[in-house]
């Protein structure tokens, strides 16, 4: 069985509980407050843990650093742990500052949350905190707070700013970082083998409505679909299950199956990989600059090979494709990689559930824009959907 972990709001909030709880204990001046406080902070076989209420349910969560700053400041320290979930901010340290100060007993607010550095922000400048994450703060860290104090606390996310270039977070608006996001505590295991069969039970129920499936794996693709204009009843959930999902929709009866998402996981696809999990295989720049090697070059690409070797140097799919945009390869290796996509889905459905299926691929940027698409995709849109 696959096991589940926790979202990330949930340990920043144990970090900020934790920081508080051990300041309100080695500082007697905030008086009778610390007796309440020191039951809440357990040391079970050397390891720091604090329970927290999930709203609903309840979690212990170990806390790996926790320390004063001086008699007004702590903080606290937390690993990311999504479970079995193969989620990027796994082990990621979340940092939370915690600053109590004393103020009137008219104030209006005694808790302030603040974005540090790797946090998110909005365009209008607001943190990245999702309302499930206030909610967190509210019933955790809120009840603590001595009377006519108020508490500032501050998450920070060391690795943020670097790893939210490896998410959609701008196509959904949240700028410079990670965001305390999600609707529940728990983390599911979304590329587990027991998410892959609701995945499957899912797309089994889509084509009972229609033959018409479209693929989408994360955010990034749903996001784009929707506006798009591609109704709901169309739309699959992959995860990183490629392969396993094109056979069942070969065996289920589908007629058509359009990939939508990030070129950084579907290019992939044109070389064979059919689970897109970076924890499986990685082959992407690989694969980009086979594309290059076959397609024509343009009066900016005097040095082919050069184009290759700055492309496998590149950090990320993203920067890679900058890079190709600048040398005026973009739209010619990823039209190929879109055409190479759909032709290796539909031979993968033929060898695994020996039925002729259609695929179409739009490829996307991680803002959700359209970067290539196969020559497919029009029928797909206008006839088909």
């Amino acid at each position: 069985m696959a096991r589940a972990g926790y979202t990330l709001p949930v340990f920043a909030v144990a970090a900020a509980k934790a920081a508080l709880i051990h300041l309100l204990v080695q500082s007697g001046e905030f008086g009778k407050k610390e007796q309440g406080s020191k039951a809440l902070l357990s040391d079970k076989e050397h390891e720091i843990q604090v329970t927290l209420d999930l709203a609903p349910g309840e979690a212990e969560v170990t806390i790996q650093q926790v320390a004063n700053i001086d008699s007004t400041t702590a903080l606290g320290i937390c690993l990311s742990d999504p479970g079995d979930n193969l989620d990027l901010t796994r082990d990621t340290p979340i940092w939370a500052w915690v600053n109590l100060e004393e103020i009137g007993a008219d104030a209006e607010d005694n808790l302030i949350l603040e974005a540090g550095e790797g946090i998110g922000h909005t365009a209008a400048g607001e943190p990245a905190f999702y309302t499930y994450a206030r909610k967190l703060f509210g019933v955790n860290v809120r009840p603590l707070i001595p009377t006519q104090y108020q508490a500032r606390v501050r998450i920070i996310l060391p690795e943020g700013r670097r790893l939210a270039q490896r998410t959609s977070n701008e196509a959904f608006g949240i700028l410079e970082g990670l965001a305390l996001a999600g609707t529940s505590g728990i983390s599911q295991p979304h590329s587990s083998t027991d998410q892959l069969a609701e995945y499957r039970a899912s797309l089994q129920k889509v084509v009972q409505t229609t033959p018409h499936l479209v693929f989408c794996i994360g955010h990034n693709g749903q996001h784009t679909a929707h506006r798009l204009g591609i109704g709901a009843q169309h739309i699959v959930q992959t995860g990183n299950w490629m392969g396993p999902m094109l056979a069942e929709a070969g065996l289920r009866g589908a007629k058509s199956v359009l990939l939508l998402g990030y070129h950084g996981k579907l290019v992939k696809l044109a070389g064979g990989i059919f689970n897109t999990s970076s924890h499986v295989a990685d082959g992407k720049l690989p694969i980009l600059a086979a594309a290059i090697a076959q397609v024509e070059e343009t009066p900016e690409t005097t040095d082919r090979l050069a184009v290759i070797r700055s492309v496998l140097a590149s950090p990320t799919a993203a920067a890679a494709h900058e890079l190709l945009i600048e040398v005026g390869l973009a739209d010619s290796v990823f039209g190929l990689l879109a055409r190479q996509i759909s032709d290796r889905a539909q031979t993968y459905i033929q060898k695994y559930a020996n039925v002729r299926v259609e695929v179409g691929t739009v490829l996307c940027d991680r803002k959700g824009h359209i970067i290539a698409q196969d020559t497919q995709l029009n029928s797909y849109l206008s006839d088909d959907l």
